[in-house]
């Protein structure tokens, strides 16, 4: 593996990104638009009927937000002009062939023209219906490796998967691939053609029943995702079919060049192109804002845990040095962006940093009242949570008409509310458990080496910086991230 300059690399080249207005991806844009202005072009795939949708989807979600302060603040009024000229949002769905391109003479043109496929579309929800996340994460892979493989110019196709494939499993991690058909328990039969059927039968089988509702089908799709996941060794959905479309990727990638990167869990940016950006609710933000808010009456999980987090900026960074540095190397190559063993974040050092920021920054209120915030219960154990739950929820549910009105005023709701929220609850917590109680390190030995390529260039060192080391967890968190979250999430 060598590296010579990541920007001369991205000089003239033409990149596919899909998912282009999620989080990550919108950064990785963002990123390459300022550093490198000279690149050819990005076709941007959109969720959309039409080009003239996606442009208005690419503009709203993306340009329109602060992510693009910076570059606004560069163009000015010729922003717009720029962006014409090197940025191409295209109507398309991962899960259709010729990822839903219907212009042929569109995919005809892009054929000829692509660099470096991105693939990062992907639905991350945990709890997602196991036919949609299988189409998505599983054969969507495949789509887009069908498609990279189909480009004349192809020098390499880099894949955004997670490192929690690895599912529950302790210990140390390593940068190594899945196999097709190998189940983290051992258990035999696992083939992705079965699921496919598995799939088809289910839908086939609720769709015949007249007396479903979509509401009734898409709880049994998501119940189905769990069991078959639960079954192989998965603790849920997501991290199921992202692991199954890895195996799709090693199987079928032929001489492709293939970089699959997992990140943990991605936070907000850390410096660039500002501190703090973030866009929707990630794993540990739940928390802040159940906690900032004083409606988190405990925290769960084991204090001295290590909560593996990084900045979705040093995430972007390590994408593109990762592109540099593999393109036209037919080898397939694993890289964890995390800090668990780089840097290791205790959960309590994130229970700390929550109350320090909202003891001196309070959130107001709708009433106009600042919220007082205290050090809360901490449940270290499932058993503990279940047992404080039992006590404070479950009782008053159980053999009684009428529930406790101290408890219904908490949940704001009636007793028929209640029981739905309680439900809710205990099944958020059975999906972010394996999370909360994580006894699993990210070994990152391929990710350092690559940080240690693009050290050699000083300039392009500090552009391209991917180190959980620099980061000092305690300032970030209180004065970055949960600022940031508060500012660009909290409503």
């Amino acid at each position: 593996m060598e590296l010579d300059s990541v920007l001369d690399f991205l000089h003239d080249k033409t990149i596919l990104v899909t998912g282009a207005t999620g989080f990550l991806a919108k950064i990785f844009v963002e990123k390459i638009l300022r550093v490198q202005p000279n690149v050819n072009k990005l076709y941007l795939l959109v969720r959309a009927t039409d080009a003239k949708s996606a442009l208005q989807r690419f503009n709203t979600e993306a340009v329109a937000k602060d992510l693009f302060k910076v570059l606004k603040e560069k163009y000015g009024t010729n922003l717009q002009s720029f962006l014409s000229k090197k940025v191409i949002p295209i109507a398309g769905d991962i899960t259709c062939e010729n990822l839903g391109v219907k212009d042929y003479n569109l995919v005809e043109e892009m054929l000829g023209d692509i660099d470096v496929v991105v693939n990062v579309a992907a639905t991350t929800n945990f709890d997602e219906r196991y036919d949609v996340a299988f189409a998505l994460n599983t054969l969507g892979a495949k789509n887009v490796l069908n498609f990279a493989a189909k480009c004349i110019n192809i020098k390499l196709l880099l894949h955004v998967s997670t490192a929690y494939v690895a599912g529950e499993t302790p210990g140390l991690i390593l940068e190594t691939p899945h196999q097709m058909g190998e189940a983290l328990n051992s258990a035999p039969g696992l083939n992705i053609n079965t699921e496919k059927k598995i799939i088809e039968e289910k839908l086939k089988e609720l769709s015949s029943d007249e007396t479903a509702t979509d509401k009734s089908i898409t709880l049994a799709m998501k119940d189905l995702g769990i069991q078959r996941a639960n079954k192989f060794g998965w603790p849920n959905t997501y991290v199921f079919t992202k692991a199954l479309g890895e195996m799709i990727l090693g199987q079928l990638k032929g001489n492709m060049p293939l970089v699959i990167l997992r990140p943990t869990i991605i936070t907000s940016t850390y410096k660039e192109p500002f501190p703090g950006w973030i866009e929707g609710i990630r794993t540990i933000d739940s928390l802040a804002i159940g906690y900032g808010k004083g409606r988190l009456a405990c925290f769960l999980g084991d204090p001295e845990s290590i909560i593996d987090a990084i900045p979705a900026d040093m995430v972007v960074n390590a994408m593109i040095v990762a592109m540099a540095a593999h393109a036209n190397q037919p080898c397939e190559t694993i890289y964890h962006v995390g800090s668990s063993v780089s840097n290791p974040l205790k959960y309590k050092s994130i229970q700390e940093s929550g109350y320090n920021y909202f003891s001196r920054h309070p959130w107001i209120n709708k009433d106009g009242k600042p919220v007082i915030v205290g050090k809360i219960k901490v449940l270290n154990s499932m058993d503990s949570f279940q047992r404080y739950f039992s006590l404070r929820y479950m009782l008053p549910l159980q053999g009684l008409q009428v529930v406790n009105s101290a408890l219904c005023h908490a949940f704001n709701g009636t007793y028929t509310d209640l029981k739905r929220k309680t439900s809710f609850v205990l099944r958020v917590v059975e999906l972010y458990k394996p999370y909360l109680f994580s006894k699993s390190f990210y070994d990152d030995m391929n990710t350092e080496k690559l940080r240690q390529l693009v050290r050699s260039n000083d300039v392009e060192a500090n552009m391209f910086y991917f180190d959980p080391k620099t980061i000092k967890w305690d300032v970030y968190f209180e004065h970055i991230h949960i600022p940031g979250a508060v500012k660009h999430v909290f409503k």
